[in-house]
């Protein structure tokens, strides 16, 4: 007898429809200038997050600015797992994380991403280096790499003195920052070969062509036209109109001529998230390269439902995984 449709249509995942429509009535509409659109957002999040109850737990943090040769110095932020620093030598697993925000809003200072990095660094035992990385369309490609590139080479340089090992040290990111994070794995080999255990990406947009893009999840919900004529805007906010300038490999990671030679990852993709596509064609280029990756995807689940931890039960499950990962790094030999 075959399966019902019903079985084999993509579904939202009901704690997300609950969840969306609880949080629909909170959000202002967002300008159309970077500017405003940036204020307002930063401000849905405020009031999204006093809803949830979602506020920062008593780990300790501090703020650094990290000078980057030739571009704007960026501000990146310590997170410890306990109420105080780790004494210098302590020998912590690091996390050199980039938030994730279309290149264009969010930041380590918004209530959500701020509370997300102390959950993560306590329950994995960790250190996390949150890099503030600058938005577009003020600054444009390639700044954001290049800023991400110097808080991970001085995460990588002050990892002692921050109680941390550079010998346990992970990159990683989500969404924009998920790209980001790759193009530092890429910069790395590239440049300095520095030892990165792992390489952490949640529903990482790769491929700024909007070419592995996979619309099969959404049309329900909204026409793949509209999703791409999104993105597009959004990759053209960060690397201008140039279309050469997306396939570069530090703009688009899955582009790259080789992938031999890159840290193990670790990632995670949504069923209704359009960036699916690239996440997972990632994983299958990495495996391809002879690099070790694990691939998981959330069914029934949207691009941003994986960070609402406490309301989603598969983001739950995602934290759980994610930090089973990091606590891995507690194993890892130092040299």
């Amino acid at each position: 007898m075959p399966r019902s449709s019903r079985f084999r249509r993509p579904l939202l995942d009901s704690a997300v429809a609950a969840l969306e429509k609880r949080i629909a009535p909170l959000l202002a509409p967002e300008p159309a200038d970077p500017a405003g659109r940036r204020r307002v957002a930063e401000e849905n999040d405020v009031r999204v997050s006093a809803e949830l109850g979602i506020g920062p737990i008593g780990t300790a943090t501090r703020d650094h600015v990290v000078p980057v040769i030739g571009y704007p110095d960026v501000r990146v932020r310590v997170y410890w797992p306990g109420a105080e620093p780790a004494p210098a030598g302590s020998d912590l697993p690091i996390l050199v994380y980039f938030y994730g925000g279309g290149f264009t809003i969010a930041g380590i200072d918004w209530v959500s991403w701020d509370a997300r990095f102390r959950e993560r660094a306590r329950d994995a035992g960790i250190v996390i280096v949150a890099a503030d990385y600058a938005h577009a369309p003020e600054q444009r490609f390639p700044t954001q790499p290049e800023q991400c590139w110097s808080a991970f080479e001085w995460a990588h340089a002050s990892a002692n003195d921050l109680g941390a090992s550079s010998s346990r040290i992970a990159v990683g990111g989500a969404s924009s920052g998920g790209d980001l994070a790759a193009a530092v794995t890429l910069m790395n080999r590239d440049r300095t070969g520095h030892r990165i255990a792992l390489q952490i990406l949640e529903n990482p947009a790769l491929d700024l062509t909007i070419g592995h893009a996979d619309m099969s999840g959404i049309s329900a919900r909204m026409p793949g036209v509209i999703v791409r004529k999104a993105g597009r805007s959004l990759v053209r906010q960060y690397v201008g109109d140039d279309a050469a300038t997306a396939r570069q490999p530090y703009a688009s990671p899955l582009l790259a001529a080789s992938h031999r030679g890159l840290p193990p990852a670790f990632i995670l993709t949504s069923e209704l998230d359009p960036l699916r596509g690239d996440g997972e064609a990632y994983a299958r280029a990495l495996s391809d390269a002879g690099v070790p990756v694990t691939a998981i995807r959330f069914i029934g689940q949207t691009h941003g439902s994986l960070g609402s931890t406490g309301f989603v039960p598969a983001a739950d499950a995602a934290h759980r995984f994610l930090v089973s990962q990091l606590r891995t790094l507690h194993d890892e030999v130092v040299a």
